[in-house]
This record gives C-alpha cells, structure tokens and sequence, in this order.
C-alpha cells in the first residue's frame, strides 16, 4: 500500500474545506481593504477588485487536485498568493495539506515560499505601516505558517494511526479465517481418517467372507445364507458409510459429525467379527472409564487389529486382551495364531493402517508394537497413558 498517497475526498469534504479557506482569504482581503488609501478599494478597474480575486480563485480551484500533485500544487498557490491576498487562504490550506505528508523538505519549501510571497503581496498596494506593524509583516505570515504545518503535521499523524490501525485489523482477519480454514481442513481430514479406518474394516470382513464362500463349497446351507446375510449387511453398511466420508470432504458446511465409538463399543465390534466367521475371544479387566481420546483410541488399535487378522490370516484364532486403571495405563493386546485357510486374492489397501495407528497413539502419548510370534502367529500390543482426573480434581 503507498501510504504517500491520502484516501480522495468526497464532495461535502471538498466544498467545507474550500468554503473554509476562501472565508479565511476573505477576512484578509477585507483587512487589507480596510488600510488601503480612500478610494483604492473602490476604484473598479483596480488590482485589488479584479486581479486580486481572480487569482484567488484559480487557486482554490487548483487546489482540488492537491492530493494527487501534492507538492506542485502547494508550489504553485503559494508563488501565486503574491500577487493575491484574497488567496491567503488558499495558500494556508495547501500548506497544511503538504504537511500531513510529515516531509520536512517539503514543508520546508513550501513555508519559504509562502512567506516570502506574503511580503510581496503586501508590497502590491500603498498601505501605510508603522515600524510596528513592518515587524508584524513578517511575523503574522510566519505564525500563521506555523499553525497550518502544526494542525497539518497532526493531520498526517492521526491518518497514520488510523490506517495502521485498519491494516492491523484486516490483517488480523486474514489470519482468524487462515486459522478457521485450516482447522476446519484439519477436522475433514481427521474424520475422513476415522471413516476411512471403520471402511478398511468393513470391506475386510466382505471380502473373508466372500472368500469363505469361494474357496468353501461344502458349507451348509444355513451357513451360507449367515455369509451370505453378512455381505451384504457388511456392503450397506460400508456405502452409508462412504456416503459419510464424501459429505465430509466437500467444500460445504459440515454435516454434524456421528458419535465416534470408543471403549464400551469393543464388545459389539467382537461380535460383529464373530458373525462375519472370525473366531474371536475378549478379554477384560478394565477399571473404569477412560477419557474419549483414549477409549477411541483403543477401539481403533483392536479395530485395525481385526482388520489385518481378517485380510493376512484368514481362520485364525484371535485373542483380545484389555487391561488397565485409571492412573497407571491401558493396556491393548490383538493375538492372532497362524492362518488355517487359504489366504484369498490381496484386498486392495491404503498401506497407511498400523502408520496412521502410530499416529494416532502418539497423539496421546502411547506406544505401539507389533511383530509376528515363534509361532507363526502376529501380536499388535499398545499402552495408552491414562491419567487419574477424579484424584486431580479432589486435590
């Protein structure tokens, strides 16, 4: 932004403005006609009556294009209020207008100019003066001068204060909606991630059952049709829940986000595994109940968990195993033994499961291992610190 250049003024600014400066070269013009000799003043083909004026004129005229060609036209009105005392005024107002541009230069030019004119222009006319009054010849033009950088050097520091101001706030804007679109892109992509770990799950369990059927063609018929049944609840389930991620991830207003399942769910996701032909086992000794990051996060770990058992092992047995207090840690263990069936045709995968688990844990300062068993088997252990708020808050 060039601050040099003031904001343009409107039309009632500009006519007080002009109005204020042509009263003010009035009151001169009329002091002046005051000391003139009898008859002078009266004469109609005299300087005072016709030169005097016009000139005064054509400087408040120009005076409207003193913002744009601040130091030309402040020049300009002041040489030419030598040969005008009407345009005293005028010549006062471009030298408080050049000076709420804070140049000392230019301030300076332009007062010398302005009272050097002033003694010129008192010369035009046969006005008698006392020693007195020659030495307020100087002095008035001068004081006045003075005034008029003053009120202008005020002028300028207030404009200043003021546009600084307006920048702070537009730039303070700028940064609360950076800051508003940047979490609310943060908040579509951690639940779009939450989506995309409960889709991982729900597509693995359709595709081990789809395999069961493929690779078992003596299954009974009543276990067929639970296979069968939990393809395509699983599918449903699965495109309810795409048609979540993609609301999430348009450009439009959230929808309200669903409530996100924590640890009191995990029995429900064990018995869903199960119907889809997993053989699991939970295992609890859990003590109380942790807080929402924590619980959501131990319900993804056994989530991901299942996941992987039902892509890589498919027959395995799995064994759950939860423990924990509040105060000490959550403890998470997903066991599973080696496969006992063919493992089917790779489900396509993110790659990003156990690395977004890590993620996830060490968000709330947990840890996380896994690695395969002398067995053969796979073990996904975490520990999830879990702070005792009920003892902080009785302290």
């Amino acid at each position: 932004m060039n601050t040099d250049v003031a904001p343009r003024l409107g039309g009632w600014q500009q006519t007080w403005r002009s109005a204020a400066a042509a009263a003010l070269g009035i009151a001169v013009w009329v002091n002046a006609g005051v000391l003139l000799p009898p008859g002078h003043a009266a004469e109609p083909d005299s300087w005072f009556v016709t030169g005097d004026p016009l000139i005064a004129v054509g400087c408040l005229i120009a005076l409207l294009w003193r913002r744009r060609f601040p130091l030309a036209v402040a020049l300009t009105v002041t040489i030419a209020s030598t040969a005008s005392i009407l345009a005293t005024g005028a010549a006062l107002l471009a030298l408080c207008s050049i000076s709420t541009r804070r140049r000392p230069v230019e301030i300076g030019v332009v007062v010398l100019a302005y009272v050097t004119a002033s003694q010129f222009a008192l010369g035009l006319y046969p006005v008698e003066s006392s020693p007195t009054a020659r030495s307020l010849q100087f002095a008035l033009p001068a004081l006045s001068a003075g005034v008029a950088v003053a009120v202008g050097m005020a002028i300028g520091a207030r404009r200043v204060e003021v546009r600084s101001l307006r920048d702070r706030a537009e730039s303070a804007e700028r940064e609360q909606a950076a800051r508003a679109a940047q979490a609310r892109a943060l908040e579509r992509n951690r639940i779009a991630r939450e989506m995309h770990d409960v889709l991982a799950h729900r597509i693995s369990l359709v595709a081990m059952q789809a395999g069961v059927l493929d690779h078992r063609g003596d299954l009974p018929a009543e276990d067929s049709r639970v296979l069968i049944r939990g393809i395509a609840d699983g599918s449903r389930q699965a495109l309810e829940e795409l048609r979540d991620v993609l609301g999430v991830l348009r450009a439009d207003p959230n929808p309200p986000e669903p409530p996100q399942p924590s640890l009191d769910r995990i029995p429900e996701l064990v018995a869903e595994a199960r119907t889809s032909g997993l053989d699991v086992t939970l295992a609890t000794t859990v003590t109380g109940t942790p807080s929402d990051a924590v619980g959501r996060t131990c319900y993804r770990i056994v989530q991901e968990g299942l996941t992987n058992v039902a892509k890589h092992a498919p027959g395995a047995r799995v064994d759950i195993l939860l423990s924990g207090t509040a105060g000490d840690e959550l403890h998470i263990s997903v066991r599973n033994s080696p496969a006992t069936s063919a493992i089917p045709a790779r489900t396509p995968t993110s790659g990003f499961g156990l690395l977004g688990l890590t993620e996830r844990i060490g968000i709330v300062g947990g840890k996380l291992d896994h690695h395969p068993t002398p067995d053969n088997g796979y073990i996904l252990t975490a520990q999830l610190p879990w702070p005792n708020h009920n003892r902080h808050r009785g302290m």
